[in-house]
C-alpha cells in the first residue's frame, strides 16, 4: 500500500510539473528569454536601488481584470528574469491577488513568479465559481456566447432573484478565500502580523551611484470599495476601521474584499465594527480620528460594512507610491486592458451598464495620469481585451473561470511578451529627466 501511494504521489508531482512546464517551457517563452539575453535586457539599468547581488528594485502596481490576472504572472516572470525585484506592492482585484502572493510567498528580493505559477497551474479556477451548479452553467454559457442564455435565465429567475435578494451576489467566494489562506499558510503566514513581520525582511539595498546603503520600508496596498460608507479603502493601512485587533486578521480578507465582482460574488461583509453606533467628534483634530482621517466619513459608524470590487473606485491605483521630486526607483504598472484606446458606440441596452461600470472603474486613475504624464512611461499595457481570433471575436473573457489550459498559456505568454517589449523600450535616464 505504501509503495502504491508513493507511486501515485510521484505521478501527481510529474503531472503538476508538466502543467507548469506548459507555461514556462513553450516556444514563445523560450524565444522571449533568448531575446532578453541577446538584447542585454538582463543587464540594462531600470532603477538606482540595487542589492548585493545586483538585482534592481522597483515598486509595482497591478490592475484588476478577473482571469486576465494570469497575464500578470507572465509579466512578473519576465521582470524577474531581467533581474528586477519588487519592493512596495499595490493592486486591485486580480492585481490584489498577485500582490498578496508576491508579498507572502517569498522574502523581498526572492523571485516568486514560478511559485505563483505552480500554484495556479494546480488550481481549477472554475472552483472559485462556488455558487449553485445550475447558475454556474448559465454563467458559463453567457461567457462562452452560447444560445438560450436568456431562456435559461428566465427558467431560473426565481433562484437568481432569491440569491441576489439574500446575498447580493451569486457566488459566496469562500473557495477563493480558503485557497488564499491555504497558500499563505504553506508559506508560514496566517495573520496580518505574520505578513508584516515577513515584509520586514529586507535585503541590504544600495544606491547605484552613491553606494550609500538605503533604509526603506516596503509598503503593501490592496484596494477595495466600502459601499456602506461610500469609501475607497486601502488595506492593510485602514484595517483599524473594521477590526479591533488588526494583527489577527487574515490577509485573505483584504483580497476577498478587493475581488468581490458585483453580483458575480457576494459582497464581502465585516460585522461588529469597532465603536459602531457612535460618531467621531467633529471638533477633534483629523490626525486623532480614524474614520475622518482615513476616509473623510463623518457619519455614524455602522454595525457592519459591505465591500465590493476595488475596481469600482480604483482599478489601477498607479498613484499608490507617488512622491514628488526625483525617485530613486520607479513605480512600474501592469495594465490588463486597452482602456480609452477607442470609442465604443452605445447602441444596445446590454452594452449600456458595462460601459458605465467601465467608466467608473477607470476614471479616478486616469485623472492622476492626466496630471502626471510621466507615469505613462512606467506602464506596461497587456492588451488582453484586444486579442481577437480570425473572425474578429475576442479570444479572452475576463470572467471565464473555466478557461481552457491552452488559453491560460496564451494569457501568460501575452503578459510575458508585453513585459519584454516594455523593458526594451524603457529608459531609466530619460524617465529621471522627465521627472526633473
Amino acid at each position: 500500500m505504501f509503495r502504491l501511494q508513493d507511486f501515485l504521489n510521484r505521478v501527481i508531482i510529474n503531472l503538476n510539473l508538466q502543467t507548469m512546464n506548459s507555461y514556462t517551457d513553450n516556444e514563445t517563452i523560450r524565444q522571449l528569454l533568448e531575446s532578453l539575453e541577446n538584447k542585454g535586457l538582463n543587464k540594462k539599468v531600470y532603477s538606482d536601488i540595487i542589492d548585493e547581488e545586483g538585482n534592481q528594485y522597483v515598486d509595482l502596481v497591478q490592475e484588476g481584470g478577473g482571469v486576465f490576472g494570469i497575464a500578470l504572472v507572465g509579466y512578473t516572470y519576465i521582470m524577474e528574469k531581467a533581474g528586477i525585484r519588487f519592493f512596495s506592492l499595490a493592486g486591485t482585484s486580480a492585481g490584489a491577488i498577485n500582490t498578496i502572493m508576491i508579498a507572502g510567498l517569498g522574502k523581498i528580493g526572492d523571485p516568486v513568479s514560478e511559485k505563483i505559477l505552480d500554484i495556479l497551474a494546480r488550481q481549477n479556477l472554475f472552483d472559485f465559481v462556488d455558487g449553485s451548479s445550475s447558475l454556474k452553467r448559465i454563467v458559463q454559457r453567457y461567457v462562452d456566447g452560447k444560445k438560450c442564455v436568456t431562456f435559461l435565465a428566465i427558467l431560473n429567475s426565481f433562484r437568481i432573484r432569491r440569491y441576489l435578494k439574500r446575498h447580493l451576489g451569486l457566488n459566496p467566494g469562500d473557495t477563493f478565500q480558503e485557497w488564499v489562506d491555504e497558500n499563505l499558510k504553506n508559506a508560514g503566514i496566517v495573520t496580518l502580523a505574520d505578513l508584516m513581520q515577513h515584509r520586514q525582511k529586507v535585503p541590504k539595498l544600495y544606491h547605484r551611484e552613491t553606494k550609500a546603503e538605503i533604509q526603506r520600508e516596503a509598503a503593501i496596498q490592496i484596494i477595495t470599495s466600502d459601499i456602506t460608507t461610500k469609501s475607497k479603502i486601502t488595506f492593510p493601512g485602514m484595517a483599524e476601521l473594521y477590526w479591533p485587533d488588526t494583527n489577527s486578521v487574515r490577509p485573505s480578507c483584504f483580497v476577498r474584499a478587493s475581488m468581490s465582482i458585483p453580483f458575480f460574488f457576494y459582497p464581502y461583509v465585516v460585522e461588529n465594527i469597532p465603536d459602531a453606533g457612535t460618531t467621531e467628534d467633529p471638533g477633534m483634530p483629523k490626525e486623532k480620528t480614524r474614520w475622518h482621517k482615513h476616509t473623510g466619513y463623518r457619519g455614524k459608524i455602522p454595525e457592519k460594512v459591505h465591500f465590493v470590487d476595488g475596481g469600482m473606485l480604483s482599478n489601477f491605483p498607479i498613484n499608490a507610491f507617488h512622491r514628488p521630486g526625483m525617485p530613486a526607483k520607479p513605480t512600474f504598472g501592469a495594465r490588463l486592458s486597452t482602456w480609452r484606446k477607442e470609442a465604443k458606440p452605445i447602441e444596445k441596452l446590454k452594452s449600456f451598464p458595462g460601459s458605465m461600470i467601465s467608466t467608473m472603474r477607470q476614471l479616478h486613475d486616469y485623472d492622476f495620469l492626466l496630471k502626471n504624464d510621466d507615469y505613462n512611461k512606467l506602464i506596461c499595457s497587456i492588451d488582453c481585451d484586444a486579442q481577437e481570433d480570425e473572425k474578429g471575436n475576442p479570444i479572452f473573457n475576463w470572467l471565464d473561470f473555466n478557461m481552457s489550459e491552452e488559453l491560460k498559456v496564451k494569457l501568460f505568454n501575452l503578459g510575458a511578451e508585453r513585459a519584454l517589449e516594455f523593458l526594451d523600450d524603457f529608459e531609466w535616464e530619460k524617465y529621471r529627466n522627465s521627472r526633473s
